[in-house]
């Protein structure tokens, strides 16, 4: 017989209708899922004495079953349903309530990470704004479409149909200007002293009313979804506001690092980096490589400020799906393909910058195993080691300092040397450098 760890242990089996509660020793009940319900089953719990309550993670539904029973000061396991399998052969919500509610009580649950409140409401404004950029970005391609039709090859010049250029040309177009001189006066000042025969060219085409009407759709539907970011970033910075408030006073900054560029589609905010250093408790993460205010802001928003929750680095980067992973059984040994979660997404999208880098010794990390290995493995781990970085200036202080491309090349040499020599040692022989005359 297994030990009972928790003996005020339940479950619940979520579903977007019914919830089916088991507590250990007791029968199982039902619950809907309306909030009055959500209300009777904390009553319920509390009343049978449960002090810890175990769930898997079913879409969305168990998110307003979570908040319920956190506030009313319970401990919930989130578990991952691909880890919790029923036995074979009974399979039905009631049985699976069960089962949980027995695998808990004996301790054989892990709870996966779900972060603090304030944490999770950034992260709902944050991916809300992400789902507006990706929405928007179709009206872009819809714009692109309808400039195609009428054979105006504005995007074909301008590397940015968004940019300001681009938007007074769309906002002339639409209002009836078709003089090729009088639009090529909106533009830049620097795109019509390099550029001018070519947009001089791409201005020229067939104003077809329906491919007009089309533009005007794409570009309105394009500007609310610049307003709905707008409006995102008011709320994200109201929430950046309060977690700063609540963190304590940062340490006297000594200057540190100049913050970097902010690119396409970063938040509007003013002093972010201001705001990040408060939450953060004065750890500069724009310092590390590939790491501007806008990651940063997308990666606390997914992990939040907390790293004592991974014991060590490893586990975060195991957790992110940036680490590689095996099954052993006996004499058998493979390899098995990590889910990577959003936060390790964005980890891997930051590391392909580091590709373009001409100083960082990261970025030559990353041409050294792309050529070897593939630009995949190159990103992963590449990835990886911005996520260590990450993990250890959060959880330890670390200040990154960068030494460069010059110095990781120079120390790579010696390795492959050391690597040489020992080589040679194995077979008697000993290594002799040749000095080669140039031709």
């Amino acid at each position: 017989m297994l030990q009972t760890i928790n003996p005020h242990a339940a479950a619940i089996d979520v579903g977007s209708e019914k919830l089916h509660v088991a507590v250990v020793n007791q029968a199982v009940q039902v619950f809907d899922t309306f909030t009055e319900s959500l209300q009777a089953l904390r009553d319920y719990l509390l009343g049978a004495g449960v002090t810890t309550v175990a769930m898997e993670a079913t879409g969305v539904y168990w998110l307003p079953v979570y908040e319920v029973l956190e506030a009313a000061g319970l401990e919930v396991c989130v578990v991952n349903g691909a880890h919790v399998k029923s036995l074979p052969g009974r399979k039905s919500d009631m049985q699976d309530g069960q089962w949980l509610a027995e695998l808990h009580s004996h301790g054989l649950l892990r709870s996966g990470f779900v972060p603090p409140q304030a944490i999770r409401r950034l992260r709902d404004y944050q991916r809300l704004r992400q789902d507006h950029i990706r929405m928007g970005s179709a009206h872009i391609q819809h714009m692109q479409k309808a400039l195609d039709r009428m054979n105006l090859k504005i995007h074909e010049v301008l590397s940015d149909l968004t940019g300001v250029s681009g938007v007074r040309l769309i906002q002339a177009i639409l209002k009836g200007v078709r003089s090729r001189q009088l639009l090529l006066e909106l533009c830049d000042v620097q795109i019509v002293r390099r550029k001018r025969a070519a947009m001089l060219k791409a201005l020229e085409g067939n104003w077809q009313p329906e491919h007009l009407f089309a533009l005007r759709q794409a570009y309105e539907g394009w500007e609310f979804y610049q307003a709905q970011i707008a409006a995102c970033d008011g709320e994200i910075a109201a929430v950046l506001e309060q977690l700063a408030a609540a963190a304590p006073p940062p340490p006297a900054a000594d200057g540190g690092a100049t913050p970097k560029r902010l690119q396409h589609n970063a938040p509007q905010i003013a002093d972010l980096h201001r705001l990040l250093l408060r939450v953060t408790g004065g750890q500069d993460l724009g310092a590390l490589p590939a790491l501007s205010d806008y990651s940063v802001l997308q990666l606390l928003s997914e992990v939040g400020t907390d790293m004592s929750r991974w014991p060590t680095a490893k586990h975060f980067t195991a957790w992110l799906g940036l680490a590689p992973s095996s099954r052993c059984s006996g004499k058998r040994h493979r390899r098995e393909k990590r889910f990577r979660n959003p936060a390790g997404q964005i980890f891997c999208v930051v590391a392909r910058s580091l590709a373009r880098s001409k100083h960082l010794a990261l970025g030559g990390f990353y041409r050294r195993l792309r050529a070897m290995h593939g630009a995949q493995v190159a990103n992963i781990a590449t990835a990886r080691k911005v996520a260590v970085l990450f993990y250890h200036t959060l959880r330890y202080g670390l200040a990154y300092v960068e030494q460069g491309l010059e110095r990781y090349q120079d120390l790579y040499r010696q390795q492959c040397l050391r690597r040489l020599e020992r080589n040679a040692r194995q077979f008697g022989l000993t290594l002799a450098p040749v000095a080669y005359a140039n031709p």
